[in-house]
């Protein structure tokens, strides 16, 4: 199993439908064992009985918008882990009305902080925070989106707190490598979660993923999480810094070719 004996933190898991889920389930079936971070008390309903499925019941309350929250929440993972091996980062958000429309009429300064602190920030604050108690040949992982490189309808602001998730995965990897530390991202094709809802038109973006992308297809959460697994385990020990795809090639076509071809 890739990931025996390891202890992966994991935050941003909302739901079942959730990538953090399919991340989740495919550690797990890999010998992690789990702990979790949830925002506030709603989100704890829905993740309690899937952390229990993962036979984890270390559920830690973390808001990353406040630093205290997030080194509360590192204390109580001490009462349950001296030490750690890995931290997936799952968290993306931008105000709904930053979400629709065109770009520079309807981004505002404060949606634009609140996507940057929410969506990229947060992922060095928690590597700030997990720092002192991650293992040798530990590893940290967040989620990006092909909006970081390529403008998207409705996307707005979010492509713009990508990129800078993007970079925030290099410098990372840069600032804790010499400490044992690696640090990458997946980029996944578009799947249906709680916060892709909140991007208009997203099934038109599905069909859209499916025509272009050379599978002819969009993929799942369980993909994305064999892929996670593989990147947090001692099999990628050279890997940091990267950004992997995980979107049935679509960032690698410039059009749907099988149509063209059928003309």
């Amino acid at each position: 199993m890739l990931l025996k004996n390891k202890k992966i933190l994991i935050s941003g898991l909302a739901n079942k439908y959730s990538i953090a889920a399919g991340i989740a389930s495919a550690m797990y079936r890999e010998g992690a064992e789990l702990a979790f971070t949830y925002q506030n008390e709603r989100l704890l309903k829905n993740l309690k009985p899937i952390a229990e499925s993962y036979g984890s019941s270390i559920l830690i309350e973390s808001d990353v918008s406040s630093d205290e929250s997030i080194n509360n929440s590192f204390e109580q993972l001490k009462k349950h882990w001296d030490t750690f091996d890995g931290l997936v980062h799952s968290i993306g958000f931008a105000p709904a009305d930053q979400l629709e429309g065109n770009f520079v009429d309807v981004t505002t300064r404060e949606g634009f902080k609140i996507a940057h602190d929410i969506s990229s920030y947060s992922f060095t604050a928690l590597a700030k925070a997990a720092k002192p108690m991650l293992n040798d040949n530990s590893a940290l992982l967040t989620l990006t989106y092909l909006g970081a490189m390529q403008t998207m309808p409705n996307y707005n602001v979010m492509g713009l707190a990508k990129a800078s998730l993007e970079a925030n995965t290099r410098f990372l990897a840069a600032s804790m490598g010499r400490d044992g530390v690696r640090v990458n991202a997946i980029s996944a094709g578009p799947i249906k979660t709680l916060a892709a809802s909140g991007v208009k038109n997203f099934r038109k973006m599905l069909s859209q993923h499916s025509a272009r992308a050379p599978l002819g297809r969009t993929v799942t959460t369980e993909e994305v999480g064999n892929v996670a697994a593989f990147l947090c385990s001692d099999y990628a020990s050279g890997v940091t810094g990267e950004i992997t795809y995980v979107d049935a090639g679509f960032n690698t076509a410039a059009m749907p070719l099988y149509e063209i071809e059928e003309e």
